[in-house]
């Protein structure tokens, strides 16, 4: 089962929320405040326990939301992740198997590169947007030195984004963000604050709708 990935949610907040190795009563506490600050698309790694369950009921009660899978290493996790009913795939790498496959299906998929070769060969196999993995280490001042001669590609840095620096991403040209444990605050959940984790999302979904706007 391949459910249809809605390229006008995350056009409307450009931002991938990462959860990894998650219980899915903890997602359901989560995910009311998550979208009510207007976050769209959600990601479920695949090393996550019980990934194929989370995702086939969060994409049967979210009809709303993009639900996808990432850490998609291989074509037995790109099969496993579809049967699932994900509808856009994120990896670490770029793995040219499940690259073709993806194109050939027409799956929207946001494979990992890093260097310039890296970024330019993931688009030229057919990446939706290039996910530039690890942001970390370079900032978003990579992000602009790239583009500079490579500007027509979609980069979705990912990996030491924060609220804090969000806003200078999408200033350097990013098409959108990948944000894990720097979106969905672990001591706010652990806590069950969420009040604090509502504000957290609001905050950062403000921040966001100021650069696209």
């Amino acid at each position: 089962m391949i459910t249809k990935y809605q390229s006008e949610l995350f056009e409307q907040m450009p931002v991938v929320g990462i959860i990894r190795s998650v219980t899915m009563e903890v997602i359901q506490n989560i995910l009311p405040y998550y979208k009510k600050a207007g976050f769209t698309t959600l990601e479920i790694t695949m090393n996550t326990e019980n990934v194929s369950e989370i995702i086939r009921q969060l994409v049967a009660e979210n009809p709303d939301m993009n639900i996808g899978a990432g850490t998609v290493c291989t074509m037995d996790d790109l099969k496993k992740a579809l049967e699932a009913g994900a509808s856009f795939i994120v990896t670490p790498i770029m793995d040219t198997d499940v690259m073709h496959y993806c194109k050939e299906n027409k799956i929207p998929i946001f494979p990992g590169a890093f260097t310039p070769l890296e970024i330019y060969t993931a688009a030229k196999l057919g990446a939706t947007s290039v996910k530039i993995f690890p942001a970390t280490q370079l900032g978003a001042s990579y992000v602009k030195d790239v583009l500079a001669p490579l500007n027509t590609m979609k980069l979705l840095p990912t990996g030491g984004v924060s609220v804090d620096n969000i806003t200078s991403f999408f200033e350097a040209g990013a098409v959108g963000v990948g944000m894990g444990g720097s979106l969905f605050d672990k001591k706010m959940i652990a806590d069950k604050d969420f009040d604090a984790l509502s504000m957290h999302f609001t905050t950062i979904a403000m921040k966001v709708r100021a650069c696209i706007a």
